[in-house]
């Protein structure tokens, strides 16, 4: 028999031909020996041929669908460029702050060092050295100790921070406001006391992180929706914390509420002596920081970003805090102001100070 356009091979007389590996028979309704072709696409395989079925949460299809298989797990590495430079600027960051420390421990008994507050400014050295050290802790693999550490220093350094510095713009204001009225010193404006008023503020920080460990436990989950592609060999489950966005807020919550206080003060202080304004510096900072916060809420809320990218946006953010931070230590203005108050013991002793010695 001579077929047309010259082909030898016989047809074969089925009404359809078999299904291949990861498809399904769609039967043609009313013809039971004839059927239509289907792919499992997405997430599903072939669970015999004529049903396809989705894989669970945390699986996805092999290549030829006749599986499920898990789905690969990532977390923040070393090596990634989120990492790699946080982790570059933290070490210089702990650098710079080790030095500064050494030079306040080096001339502690200055006259320039005394005058700044120099209990108060190891304090501050202290919530700064933190603030880089969450650096390490926000990209080591996450655990149970890792995610407590976590909760713990990532608002505790700003605490410090911002503690030390409400702390010195409060005892300027009140030294100011009581030589409005009377000659006489008002109360705790010695370093005790003002390493006392510091530590309570941080106790505050302390005593909720503690709350928080209570009513819900440190502990790691598997974020499978972040990274579950439209294509299934893409898909990436990502090991965190178990911290959500709006804890991390809250976290640095009592931090954002120290730093709107120290803000008021510094306005307050504003107008006193040119000569004894160690408030403006941190007048500075703070004005700065509330701007920084005020661009980082929306932008961290507002913008959808990987795992490890809103992880190295924090740290970024805690960099920007703490440059501001370090601006108010720089040595320029303290040994402005230092010299000034070395000038004027006399006044410094009747508005309730002490003088450099």
């Amino acid at each position: 028999m001579q077929w047309p356009r010259g082909e030898q091979d016989i047809p074969s007389s089925v009404c359809s031909l078999p299904c291949k590996t990861g498809e399904r028979k769609k039967v043609v309704k009313g013809m039971p020996c004839c059927w239509h072709c289907e792919p499992c696409d997405g997430y599903q395989y072939q669970h015999d041929e004529f049903t396809c079925k989705l894989c669970s949460y945390n699986m996805r299809p092999n290549a030829n669908r006749t599986a499920c298989q898990p789905i690969p797990i990532i977390k923040l590495e070393w090596h990634s460029p989120w990492a790699v430079i946080p982790v570059f600027l933290a070490m210089l960051g702990i650098v710079a702050t080790i030095f500064v420390m050494a030079t306040f421990v080096r001339y502690n008994d200055t006259p320039i060092v005394r005058a700044s507050g120099r209990e108060l400014s190891y304090v501050l050295l202290t919530g700064i050295f933190l603030c880089y050290i969450i650096t390490f802790l926000m990209i080591a693999k996450p655990d149970v100790g890792v995610c407590s550490f976590r909760r713990i220093f990532l608002g505790l350094g700003m605490c410090i921070s911002y503690a030390a510095l409400l702390t010195k713009t409060n005892r300027i204001f009140r030294i100011f406001e009581q030589g409005k009225k009377s000659v006489t010193a008002p109360r705790l404006i010695s370093p005790t006391s003002q390493l006392a008023i510091t530590s309570s503020l941080i106790s505050v920080q302390l005593l909720g992180v503690l709350i928080w460990f209570g009513v819900d436990p440190p502990n790691t989950l598997i974020d499978y929706d972040e990274q579950k592609t439209v294509n299934p060999e893409q898909a990436r489950g990502v090991l965190k914390c178990d911290i959500t966005d709006l804890q991390i807020i809250c976290s640095l919550g009592y931090s954002i509420l120290l730093m709107v206080t120290c803000t008021v003060y510094a306005i307050k202080t504003r107008g006193v002596p040119e000569n004894f304004n160690e408030a403006k510096p941190i007048g500075f900072t703070m004005y700065t920081t509330c701007i920084v916060w005020l661009a980082f809420i929306p932008i961290f809320f507002g913008t959808a970003q990987s795992a490890e990218k809103k992880e190295s946006r924090v740290v970024g953010f805690v960099y920007e805090l703490e440059a501001f931070s370090v601006s108010h230590l720089r040595l320029g203005p303290d040994e402005t102001i230092t010299a000034r108050k070395c000038n004027n013991g006399q006044q410094l002793r009747s508005s309730g100070v002490t003088p450099c010695s």
